[in-house]
């Protein structure tokens, strides 16, 4: 698969697909903030790391995959399961590539500014997220 931008995906979403995930991945949010409160900070840290809008993200591709399919008189359950699975997947890589984040501000944080922590975090991430994108291509090659 070639990870590429399209444009045209954004002019296929509609408004209330957005309303949705905006809605949805707030409601994430607010419940790591509840978390944290009753948990403390620690706890609630670890629930920063689940991707807010995937929930909602993962629903809609499927139901527009199942759309696109039915249009041409097609059952699009399996497609829209498919798009979701591929969207899993590069979910799971992002967010083992925080771990890579978490690790290298945890290392960084007491003997560098925090303009130094953030930019070499953030360069663990990306690394390590497409690091392992590579592996599993190389991996699962179909």
């Amino acid at each position: 698969m070639i990870v590429k931008l399209n444009w045209a995906a954004v002019k296929e979403t509609s408004g209330k697909d957005y309303v949705i995930r905006f809605i949805l991945g707030g409601l994430v949010t607010v419940a790591t903030g509840l978390i944290a409160k009753k948990f403390g900070p620690t706890v609630g840290g670890l629930f920063l790391a689940f991707p807010a809008i995937f929930p909602a993200t993962a629903t809609l591709i499927a139901e527009q995959q199942a759309h696109k399919k039915e249009r041409y008189s097609l059952k699009g359950m399996v497609r829209g399961r498919l798009a979701v699975a591929v969207e899993a997947k590069g979910t799971s890589l992002g967010t083992v590539g925080l771990a890579g984040f978490l690790l290298t501000a945890w290392l960084l944080i007491r003997s560098c500014s925090p303009c130094t922590v953030f930019l070499l975090a953030t360069s663990a991430w990306v690394v390590t997220s497409v690091s392992l994108w590579f592996l599993m291509k190389r991996v699962f090659r179909r």
